[in-house]
């Protein structure tokens, strides 16, 4: 009954948990065990600290691009904690927070965006795919990842991360309309962070909510507080449910904010105002997670303190060892495209080694 509840064409949302950490809606305040809640809050702080040193290292030149992810460690952690070990996550770019929860290493994750390769392979057992920067393409590739868990009859779930932006290309629609039309155990967040760069949402779209696409697949859609990671979490929870029934698709709209650039090249004094950012730092969602784990008696300031402590040490050791990992073989560049080498790859990794031999360039 959850998505019947909360019309998005109405203008509904769900929220459990308000900006000050209260519960508003008692009857839908999910149960989920004190180690559940601890190790979600724990992943979301994680994510906020290492983000934060992650700017500070590329502008000192020490990593790639980057795309920040604060403000938006809700959105990432609820779903992930409503999920079971054996689903998949498929990634956009803003999922760091995400990957953190359902098991990628902090040095796997800041590897990749130090532009090492190896930053892209994780552990055996961890069902994530790799970082995908081509916008709305990841929707096609959950897609097929839920079609393959229905034609083998598993009991996998795809969960599917997309921006604000991203539901205007072509293959959200083409990977949705799939999904719904052969009802595969796929759910779809779209991280509604208000802006697409540059764009604000309400340019992007004259659609009054983004979670009310869901009417043209034929599948439920609802709009949840972003910001609350109760709410995304009973959403996702929902989900799944419908998912593992064989029911189909889920679209979620996940109503939240981008508190810094979009990257580390972007500029958004350019086309916000101060004022805007102040008033989303209100809702700040590790801020009201805490108010609500102090009031049950699972958290308290003194442990806080500790734990960014933990965490702003892990970090930096992390990201020293990152420094230190040297440069990739480059074997390794070309062995994680297919299961494989194909002849193809073959004949050009060949080639390239050739290239290398002679000097390169210099000798042409």
């Amino acid at each position: 009954m959850l998505f019947e509840d909360f019309d998005p064409l109405k203008g509904e949302m769900l929220q459990i948990l308000d900006h000050e950490g209260k519960i508003v809606n008692d009857k839908l305040e999910p149960k989920i065990s004190k180690d559940t809640l601890l190790k979600m809050y724990r992943t979301m702080v994680l994510g906020r600290v290492a983000d934060e040193k992650a700017l500070q290292f590329q502008r000192q030149g020490r990593m790639l691009t980057y795309a920040p992810n604060i403000g938006q460690e809700a959105a990432q952690v609820g779903p992930m904690a409503a999920l079971e070990e054996q689903d998949w996550l498929v990634l956009a770019f803003r999922e760091f927070n995400a990957m953190l929860f359902k098991g990628v290493t902090l040095e796997q994750a800041f590897l990749y965006w130090y532009g090492n390769e190896r930053g892209s392979r994780y552990d055996d057992n961890v069902k994530v795919l790799p970082i995908n920067v081509p916008i709305g393409s990841q929707i096609n590739h959950a897609a097929g990842i839920a079609y393959a868990s229905k034609l083998q009859g598993k009991n996998e779930v795809a969960i599917v991360f997309i921006g604000d932006g991203g539901t205007s290309h072509g293959e959200f629609h083409e990977g949705m309309n799939f999904a719904a039309t052969f009802d595969l155990p796929m759910i779809t967040v779209i991280q509604n962070n208000q802006y697409a760069i540059s764009t604000p949402r309400h340019k992007a779209t004259k659609a009054k909510t983004l979670a009310q696409k869901a009417i043209a697949y034929g599948i439920p859609g609802i709009q949840v507080d972003g910001n609350d990671p109760l709410a995304m979490y009973l959403a996702v929870k929902t989900a799944r449910e419908r998912a593992e029934k064989g029911e189909g698709p889920t679209l979620i709209e996940a109503v939240t904010y981008r508190i810094g650039p979009h990257t580390t090249s972007d500029n958004p004094k350019l086309y916000r105002e101060d004022k805007e950012v102040e008033e989303w730092m209100l809702k700040d969602p590790i801020i009201r997670f805490k108010k609500y784990l102090i009031d049950k008696k699972y958290w308290s300031d003194k442990k806080d303190e500790e734990l960014h402590e933990e965490h702003k040490q892990n970090v930096l050791n992390t990201f020293k060892h990152v420094e230190e990992s040297g440069e990739v073989e480059l074997e390794e560049i070309f062995e994680y495209t297919y299961e494989k080498l194909t002849p193809n790859l073959k004949e050009q990794m060949e080639y390239y080694k050739q290239y290398l031999n002679k000097g390169g360039e210099n000798n042409g």
